[in-house]
């Protein structure tokens, strides 16, 4: 099925951001993943199409260079789901898009938990579709280094492990998301808004506390008792990291 509403005529307005990025689509859905194919293509993407979950995860493992992956979940021999558990220790920087028709707010968090960046609920607007693939990897598009550091706290983003005076610290997906955010920003505050358009892709003038939540699942882990802190509140506008 293609996305409803497909805007085929909207185009990128520079081309040369996206000439020579590959991204991998992986959907059993034939009719689906071609035309998502053409319209990427249209765009100056370089693509491949896989419909076999299994076989994706052969072509991942063998260490072909993607800027994305475009993943369903309902797949032959090998789910979506399975995949994404299995890739994320061996390519835990690549960004993925995770498509889905199962309408469940617990289906979509199993996607996020498993490390999926984003999921798109189908069927879905060619412009949304396009929209996400931009911001995914416009967020990978910076050069960062493996390891952030401050104080006795270290991040090593290749390997996704946080680290605290040689404690290990194991954090959801969305905390590490979190917390990469804050260490790239050390000693300079990071809204509430930017945290909620860049973990959650969601709208800053949506009304929920769920970056407060979330900063106290990072926090609780982060600064234990007796520990100097390194997590602080901006009031009124965010948090930021920084030794006291």
């Amino acid at each position: 099925m293609a996305p409803s509403h497909p805007d085929s005529g909207a185009r990128l307005s520079d081309p040369n951001k996206s000439a020579g990025r590959h991204i991998l689509i992986v959907d059993d859905d034939l009719d689906l993943s071609s035309f998502l194919s053409m319209e990427l293509e249209a765009d100056h993407f370089l693509v491949n199409q896989i419909h076999d979950g299994a076989e994706a995860l052969q072509a991942l493992q063998a260490k072909r260079r993607y800027d994305l992956l475009v993943l369903d979940l309902n797949l032959p021999n090998l789910d979506g789901l399975s995949l994404l558990k299995q890739l994320r220790p061996l390519q835990s920087r690549l960004p993925v898009l995770v498509l889905t028709a199962r309408a469940r707010v617990e289906d979509r968090v199993d996607a996020l938990q498993a490390g999926a960046d984003d999921c798109l609920t189908k069927p879905f607007s060619l412009a949304e579709f396009k929209a996400r693939v931009q911001t995914l990897l416009r967020r990978n598009a910076g050069q960062v280094p493996n390891c952030s550091t401050i104080g006795d706290l270290s991040l090593y983003r290749d390997e996704r492990r946080v680290e605290r005076n040689g404690r290990r610290i194991e954090l959801t997906p969305r905390e590490y998301a979190i917390l990469d955010i804050m260490m790239r920003n050390v000693g300079r505050p990071v809204s509430r808004r930017t945290l909620l358009e860049e973990v959650w892709n969601m709208s800053p003038e949506s009304s929920t506390n769920i970056v407060d939540v979330y900063m106290k699942y990072v926090r609780d882990k982060i600064d234990l008792p007796g520990e100097p802190r390194l997590t602080h509140t901006v009031r009124g506008f965010g948090y930021e990291l920084r030794v006291s």
